[in-house]
């Protein structure tokens, strides 16, 4: 078995060692390769905006973990440009498809980020430009094997001019074109061409170089060297058609393919078989989601979360209990724990929180399967897939470290989590109706794992004895756990506002992999609770989540109403793929990799920064007094001139003086008495949809925060609710303004014109436009009663 896993930075001891060999491996297969290339690895992906571009690690490994190969991507992300930066096979590992896997992996990643095609650079097999027989073999060697993927070399540009007068082996640029384009727009290549030597290359290249090789790219299209090494036919230039960017099937679902086995007959026992065949229906109708096949996994990833004594009871007497049978707690030992009984059958009570769970025979084997079906999904996140579902049942979150119950017996969700903490931070997000006590109790003294759960109140909802908002964690792992009880009768409105309290908790935690143990019990009509989410509720709650970027692992918990579960679930993932979309470059944005991998925007342990956003409150009705302080944010950006900065006050008089009819309307946040920043927007006049935003600044003080984000995308949704389709930005085309034309990109906006000298000589004005689409709108989380 071969796994390619994304290394997202040097922030755990399992990653720092995977970089150190990854930079061994780099010195003896690259000899030629600078050792300051090498050393700068870790820095590149822990602090992308200092490089202006994000670097992603793929490492390819055995079963065991031995590390076979590894690829570098290069990610441009305000031109949508991918670059490969080096692929190799370990020493001794050639030939063995070590090499098509990863460079598969390249292609599919490079798609999913939105690329037209993928750049990068391979030595000449010209002799007039590798004089050496022996090295020109091993270029012609490798432009072989990118051709079998239909990459070619651009000609007819100077790009593989040598630099030097003995200078021999100048690469070429070679372009895949990923199966999307049949040829290469010299628009594209110029992007990739600027990106490439000025920001790779930064300050290594002659003075002039970069600007005669510009200058060279005249042809539109590009040229391609004609195919040397393989036929037309024998190459294979579309993507593979596993990956989800190649299919609208984009979600990759691991079904517990043993579930069935587990079928209680007893009257009123709603965790049932169908459960799963009608949300696996619903799904494979959609067209959105493709089956993986199920891997095992050692019994080690249970017995790190759950006790050696739970599980060897659970496999002992489920096998002593046998099939057609089952056999319930009826006696709990709580006087004395320390001298357990010895008879089987009473010992249930001694493991189990509850009279209903049943054991038998086939419990285990599907309690079991269900962990190597979340096992085999957290992989993919692990892999580089920014979703992944674990289609499961039994479910899992009521099951402790020492006790099972609640139809649960290993808590998927936290096997998953605490296997995903070799890589990286977690946070567990538990949207069942029930709280997650399982998460809970198995990280509540662990700062590594952040539980947040929302659910019916204990005082009615089961589990009875957990879910109190006062319980935060203890020892390290105080302030790590997060529960929001809501009441019996919660509106959708309610539940929405709760859970976006939630994800601003597990922002300021800043996790690199989310898991959403996903109950969907919430449902109107399911028996087992008593809320009112219907599908359209499920469609927001998902794209909230994929709002926020981080890669996320779904692991199915409750949900019983079979009639309204698949749908259900069907528009959670739609709403999730939306969310996702939108925020495609947000999530590998420098700001946002930088962010999640402990770098300069969020240092590890200071939650202050990212707490400062979370604790901002957000108003919609300005205020007497609101003219000048904008007018002083804006004068204070440096980036408007005073004719500007008095625009900019005037607005909000306008506003002020005529209300709604000023076509204005303003969103602002605030810390104690402080302006933040803000956003002015409204609808276009003549149109039926579309909208304009004229201004959105930040204070300088608080830049780097995610204010300018959250900005916007709360303005997003109350134009959406307003009616808006189209959003408008203009902008500058100096370089006194290429942060901003980045953001603009990050989060979803593509430019649309450009017109030539339009502020003066040189400054053009740039018109971005974003669709709403599928944006939903969601309650305020801030201060309410500003709200007007």
């Amino acid at each position: 078995m071969l796994r390619i896993r994304l290394v997202t930075g040097d922030n755990t001891p399992a990653n720092q060692a995977v970089i150190k060999h990854a930079q061994e491996m780099l010195r003896e297969q690259f000899p030629g390769l600078l050792g300051d290339d090498i050393e700068k690895l870790p820095e590149q992906l822990r602090d992308p905006l200092s490089f202006g571009f994000v670097t992603r690690l793929f490492v390819a490994e055995n079963a065991q973990g031995v590390m076979r190969g590894l690829a570098q991507l290069v990610y441009f992300s305000d031109l949508h440009v991918s670059y490969l930066e080096l692929i190799t096979a370990a020493p001794g590992q050639t030939g063995r498809g070590i090499g098509d896997a990863l460079y598969e992996r390249m292609r599919e990643i490079a798609l999913s980020l939105g690329s037209e095609a993928l750049f990068f650079e391979c030595l000449p097999d010209d002799p007039a430009l590798s004089p050496d027989e022996t090295i020109r073999a091993g270029n012609a060697a490798r432009l072989k094997f990118y051709e079998r993927f239909g990459a070619r070399p651009i000609i007819g540009t100077a790009y593989e001019t040598p630099i030097g007068d003995d200078a021999t082996d100048p690469p070429y640029l070679v372009v895949d074109l990923l199966g999307k384009l049949t040829e290469a727009p010299r628009t594209l290549v110029v992007r990739a061409v600027e990106a490439i030597l000025e920001r790779k290359y930064h300050g290594a290249l002659p003075q002039g170089y970069t600007e005669s090789v510009m200058q060279s790219i005249v042809d539109d299209p590009v040229r391609l060297r004609p195919l040397r090494y393989v036929r037309e036919k024998a190459k294979t230039s579309p993507v593979s058609a596993s990956a989800p960017v190649a299919d609208n099937r984009w979600l990759p679902v691991v079904v517990n393919d043993r579930h069935d086995i587990h079928h209680v007959h007893d009257r009123g026992y709603v965790e049932a078989p169908a459960r799963v065949g009608a949300i696996w229906r619903a799904l494979d109708e959609a067209g959105i989601a493709h089956k993986l096949p199920v891997k095992h996994y050692p019994e080690r990833h249970i017995t790190a979360v759950h006790t050696p004594e739970l599980v060897l009871f659970l496999k002992r007497t489920c096998k002593l209990v046998g099939q057609g049978k089952s056999m319930y707690p009826y006696i709990f030992p709580v006087r004395n724990q320390s001298r357990p009984p010895k008879d089987q059958t009473v010992l249930a009570g001694y493991y189990c929180i509850d009279t209903f769970t049943p054991l038998n025979e086939n419990a285990w084997l599907a309690a079991r399967r269900a962990v190597d079906c979340t096992l085999t999904a957290a992989d993919q996140v692990l892999d580089g897939k920014s979703v992944a579902y674990a289609l499961v049942r039994p479910p899992g979150h009521h099951a402790e470290s020492k006790v099972f119950g609640g139809f649960c017996y290993f808590n998927n969700s936290a096997i998953a989590a605490n296997y995903l903490t070799a890589y990286g931070s977690v946070a567990i997000l538990d949207i069942d109706y029930h709280h997650g006590n399982g998460q809970q109790e198995i990280f509540y003294e662990r700062a590594d794992v952040l539980t947040v759960s929302i659910h019916g109140d204990p005082s009615f909802a089961y589990p009875y004895f957990s879910g109190f908002a006062d319980e935060r964690g203890s020892g390290a792992g105080a302030g790590f756990n997060l529960n929001l009880p809501l009441g019996e009768h919660e509106t959708p409105e309610g539940w929405l506002a709760a859970l976006m309290k939630a994800l601003d908790r597990i922002r300021e935690f800043a996790p690199d992999y989310l898991v959403v143990a996903a109950g969907f019990d919430t449902a109107k009509g399911d028996p087992t609770g008593t809320w009112s989410n219907r599908a359209k509720d499920f469609h927001r709650i998902g794209q909230r989540i994929g709002d926020c970027g981080w890669p996320t692992l779904i692991v199915q918990e409750g949900g019983y109403r079979v009639r309204s579960l698949g749908g259900n679930i069907r528009e959670f993932f739609n709403g999730l793929a939306i969310g996702q979309r939108t925020n495609r470059s947000a999530i590998t944005s420098p700001e946002r990799v930088t962010a999640a991998s402990g770098g300069k925007a969020t240092v590890p342990g200071d939650k202050a920064r990212t707490a400062k956003v979370s604790s901002a409150s957000w108003r919609n009705k300005v205020r007497p007094g609101d003219a000048d302080r904008v007018r002083r944010l804006v004068d204070a950006t440096g980036k408007f001139n005073q004719a500007e900065v008095g625009i900019a006050g005037e607005l909000v008089e306008d506003r002020l003086a005529k209300g709604q009819k000023s076509g204005y309307e303003f969103l602002l946040a605030e810390r104690q008495g402080q302006l933040l920043g803000y956003v002015c927007y409204g609808p276009i006049d003549g149109t039926s949809d579309s909208f304009d935003l004229y201004w959105i600044a930040v204070n300088p003080e608080c830049q780097k925060q995610g204010i300018g984000r959250q900005l916007l995308q709360r303005s997003e949704r109350s134009m959406a609710d307003a009616g808006a389709y189209n959003v408008y930005i203009e902008t500058s085309s100096t370089s006194a303004y290429a942060g901003t034309r980045a953001f603009y990109t990050s989060m979803g906006y593509a430019e649309q014109a450009r017109l030539a000298g339009f502020y003066g000589p040189g400054d053009d004005k740039i018109i971005f436009v974003h669709q709403l689409q599928g944006i939903i709108s969601a309650p305020f989380v801030g201060d309410p009663e500003s709200l007007g």
